[in-house]
C-alpha cells in the first residue's frame, strides 16, 4: 500500500500557489490503482472494532476494508490527474456493499478508480470507488463521493432557507469525547488535522474538532452489527459534522432507516439506510 504521509505531504504542496499542479476539473482520470495479496493485522482489527463500538470477531465490519484499502483510494486523489485538489474535498456520502461475510483470515485485494464527475450546487462531486476481492471474487464494495467546494457561477450555489424537520426518536444517546478524533485517526490512517487539532480545526472553518465521517457511519453500523444480514447494502449522507465533544442520539426504524443528530439542538449529523 501507498505510505500515507508521503501522500498527504505531497497533497499540501501542490495546494501552494504556483506549485500545485495543472488540473482538468472536467475530466475523470482514466486511471485505476491495484494492490494485491493485503492481510489483515488482528491486533489492529481489535482496537478498529474498540474504537468504533464493534463487538471483537473474526468477520470484518463492513466499513473495515474501507480502513484497509483508503491509501490506494488517497494514491487516487493525491494523484495530478484528480480533478479536486485532495485539501479541498469533503466527504459527502458513502455507500457500501457486502456481498458476503469477509473473514480476518482472508487475503484481499484492492482496486481503486473514479467516476461519474458531475456538477453540484456548491461545485463538483466525483464518486472515488474502492474494491476488495478475494480469489478475483469482488466481496466487497465501496464508493465514498467528494465534493471539491467551488465559487461563482456553478459554485456556491443559492440554498433557500427551509424548515428542518423534526428528529426522530432516539433510540440511543452517545457521548462523543474528544478522544475519538485522535483514536479514529489511529486506527484509520486519517491524520487531517480537522479531526485531531483545535488549531487545525480553525484553519478550515471549525471551531473545535470534528469527528471522521466514517467513524459515525462504524459507530451507527455498530448498534445494528446483532440485526444485519450477511450481505447487504449501507448508504448514508454526511450531513452536519459532529463537533467533539458532543453528544449525539442515534435512531433506527424497522425500515432499516438510520440517524445521527445533535442531541440538543436535532441538528442532523448523518442519514443512512441498510437495504
Amino acid at each position: 500500500m501507498p505510505a500515507r504521509g508521503a501522500l498527504y505531504r505531497r497533497a499540501l504542496l501542490g495546494a501552494l500557489p504556483g506549485v500545485g499542479p495543472s488540473r482538468r476539473p472536467d475530466v475523470t482520470p482514466a486511471v485505476e490503482y491495484a494492490v494485491g495479496g493485503i492481510t489483515v493485522d488482528r491486533a489492529h482489527l481489535a482496537e478498529y472494532d474498540r474504537v468504533c463500538g464493534f463487538r471483537l470477531s473474526d468477520t470484518l465490519p463492513a466499513t473495515y476494508p474501507h480502513v484497509l484499502g483508503f491509501p490506494l483510494a488517497l494514491r487516487l486523489m493525491a494523484a495530478p490527474e484528480f480533478p479536486i485538489p485532495l485539501t479541498g474535498v469533503v466527504h459527502v456520502g458513502n455507500r457500501i456493499t457486502v456481498h458476503r461475510p469477509v473473514g480476518a483470515g482472508e487475503t484481499l485485494d484492492f482496486v481503486a478508480y473514479a467516476e461519474n464527475l458531475r456538477p453540484h450546487e456548491r461545485g463538483r462531486q466525483v464518486d472515488v470507488v474502492l474494491t476488495g476481492s478475494v480469489d478475483g471474487e469482488e466481496v466487497w464494495h465501496g464508493v465514498s463521493t467528494y465534493l471539491g467546494r467551488a465559487r461563482g457561477p456553478g459554485g456556491e450555489g443559492r440554498r433557500d432557507r427551509v424548515e428542518r424537520p423534526v428528529p426522530p426518536a432516539a433510540t440511543a444517546h452517545w457521548r462523543v469525547s474528544p478522544r475519538v478524533g485522535r483514536d479514529y485517526a489511529r486506527v484509520s490512517g486519517d491524520h487531517n488535522p480537522i479531526h485531531t487539532s483545535r488549531l487545525g480545526a480553525r484553519l478550515f472553518g471549525f471551531p473545535r474538532p470534528i469527528a471522521h465521517g466514517m467513524w459515525s457511519k462504524a459507530r451507527c453500523l455498530a448498534a445494528l452489527e446483532s440485526r444485519l444480514p450477511e450481505a447487504y447494502t449501507v448508504e448514508v449522507a454526511f450531513k452536519l459534522p459532529v463537533p467533539l465533544p458532543a453528544t449525539v442520539a442515534f435512531s433506527a426504524t424497522p425500515a432499516w432507516d438510520f440517524a445521527l443528530h445533535d442531541a440538543r439542538t436535532g441538528r442532523p449529523h448523518l442519514a443512512g439506510r441498510v437495504r
